[in-house]
């Protein structure tokens, strides 16, 4: 399986932000619900990560609930990309 470096996974972030007309801010201790990424962005964001990666990830991990920050979001995936 081939792996998205953390700046992609950012990239894909700011993309699902940018449909909205919002932007991801430079700081990656920024709080989601500050920049107003929510679940269902979460879920698009997720969708394109297994879109590029062709693979289907396992998003139901329980840390999924303790995701607060932009760089909670870029750990998660790495740390799923891992497994």
């Amino acid at each position: 399986m081939s792996t998205l470096s953390r700046d992609q996974v950012r990239t894909m972030m700011g993309e699902v932000l940018a449909t909205q007309g919002k932007e991801l801010p430079a700081d990656d201790s920024t709080r989601l619900d500050a920049i107003g990424f929510r679940s269902l962005d979460f879920s698009e964001l997720a969708l394109r990560v297994e879109d590029e990666l062709d693979t289907e990830l396992n998003f139901d991990a329980p840390e999924l609930r303790s995701i607060e920050t932009v760089s909670d979001v870029l750990d998660f995936v790495d740390q799923l990309q891992q497994a």
